[in-house]
């Protein structure tokens, strides 16, 4: 290894098997969303017989960030090596006795300058200037120990730089698991840059010498479809889905006297979002009785850095305590379904619209919980809930008409569905919530990735290898 190098898991590779490496920064113990994704990837690709070295950055660069969660590493093939690089976002460090200079005195120009030194080596913001050390690592750890496939998975993706210098030098065959694609806007909705840019120009190389590429929904895959008409063939929806061990065994009893709703993810919305939704939870509290004696549990990570959990979020949270709200923080891995099992109704609060699905989605409907949907009428999500008969649907009728078994009467204002979701709680027969679940079970997330797996595992050793 090299100096800063860190590995983790056998130092020796198992004999006679084809040794795949896996770019995927924000594998665990980084608490990212992410790493479920990443975490199951290289499970299955070790099952479907690669030996696998995942390459993704310092345990202690994650702790600047959202910091880490070792649970997340218990389900981890042991069989799997984990490279750690010694990269680190600096715009991160909160120690100020490390600041140079030029940042001591002008904070916001040295973030200017640092952006700007990060486009000139990639067209991507923060992450940019990372491309030589992660080129320079592909290439050392093939010539040390020769990759039969690389796996690349975005974000950043200045990931792709790297994957592309290994196949122009060593001719190593990758695959691209784009997620939600770069050249999409998932929030906004649209185009986030033209084909003929710098970002363009690196995306089209990119994406036409990858024997696959993956998208977590059908929208983000048929954008690629119409830009790439020559690269459909290469092209397939891998959804995110849930962990088995994320799912409570069995609902509570709700209590009408202390219903609890609960919210768990990170928390990457606007201020303004959260201060809609807990506007609507005071409108409801006056109305409603049941809601009045309710509780609104937020769970889940809030900034990042500096700024963790010292936001205008956790300060608009703190302030609702006097309505009912309350802000426990984030919730390790393995306490996930316990934290599900101790809620009558699970609040989806999601941004964007129909190029985004959210990994949350899948959890929340296999939960058998009833769902308060607070988001764009327009969104993926309701792709996946359409059907659900604890469902309280969205302000329009547009999720509800995607599905001829959901309930007529979904919909509403955000206070009417509130004021729903508690009743739905009280209500939910043992057989609602069977076929919740039931409707949820499609999208284990092994159930997901292992067919994708085998397909690329064909793709690149023949059908005899898959």
């Amino acid at each position: 290894m090299r100096p800063g190098w860190r590995l983790t898991g056998p130092r020796r590779r198992t004999g006679g098997r084809p040794h795949a490496y896996y770019l995927a920064i924000g594998f665990p113990p980084a608490a990212k969303s992410c790493a479920y994704r990443m975490r199951e990837t290289a499970n299955q690709l070790y099952a479907h017989g690669w030996d696998v070295t995942v390459i993704t950055i310092r345990q202690e660069s994650w702790e600047r960030e959202f910091g880490l969660d070792h649970t997340l590493s218990e389900a981890v093939h042991p069989a799997v090596r984990i490279v750690e690089l010694p990269l680190v976002r600096d715009d991160l460090l909160t120690d100020v006795r490390r600041y140079s200079e030029a940042r001591s005195l002008d904070p916001a120009r040295w973030i200017r300058e640092s952006r700007a030194a990060d486009l000139r080596s990639f067209p991507e913001p923060v992450f940019g200037g990372w491309r030589p050390v992660l080129e320079d690592a592909l290439l050392r750890l093939h010539r040390m120990d020769p990759a039969d496939l690389l796996v690349t998975t975005c974000v950043p993706y200045v990931n792709l730089a790297a994957t592309g210098r290994l196949h122009e030098v060593a001719g190593v065959p990758y695959a691209v698991d784009f997620r939600d694609g770069w050249s999409i806007d998932v929030i906004g909705g649209g185009e986030a840059f033209p084909p003929d840019s710098e970002a363009g120009r690196w995306e089209s190389r990119l994406l036409r010498g990858a024997v696959r590429f993956w998208c977590v929904n059908e929208p983000i895959a048929e954008h690629y479809r119409r830009r790439y008409p020559d690269l459909v063939d290469r092209i397939e929806v891998v959804r995110n889905g849930f962990d088995a061990d994320s799912v409570p065994a069995a609902a509570r009893t709700p209590d009408p006297k202390n219903l609890i709703f609960g919210y768990l993810g990170s928390v990457n919305f606007k201020a303004d979002f959260l201060a809609e939704m807990l506007d609507a939870w005071r409108a409801a509290r006056a109305v409603d009785e049941l809601i009045a004696r309710a509780t609104l549990d937020f769970r889940g990570h809030i900034g990042a850095g500096a700024t963790r959990e010292d936001t205008t979020h956790v300060e608009l949270l703190r302030a609702a305590a006097g309505d009912g709200v309350r802000f426990g923080g984030a919730v390790p891995k393995a306490r996930v379904a316990e934290t599900y099992g101790g809620w009558d109704v699970s609040v989806l609060m999601l941004v964007g619209g129909r190029f985004v699905t959210s990994g949350k989605v899948y959890e929340v409907l296999a939960s058998g919980l009833p769902v308060l949907s607070v988001h764009e009428p327009d969104h993926d999500a309701c792709t996946v809930l359409a059907g659900n008969p604890l469902w309280t649907g969205t302000d329009t009728s547009v999720c509800s008409e995607r599905s001829e078994h959901t309930d007529a009467s979904v919909g509403g204002s955000l206070v009417d569905r509130i004021r729903r979701a508690a009743r739905l709680a009280l209500a939910a027969t043992p057989d609602q919530r069977a076929a919740a679940r039931e409707l949820g079970a499609r999208y284990a997330r092994a159930a997901q990735i292992a067919p994708a797996v085998a397909r690329l595992t064909e793709a690149v050793r023949g059908p005899a290898a898959a």
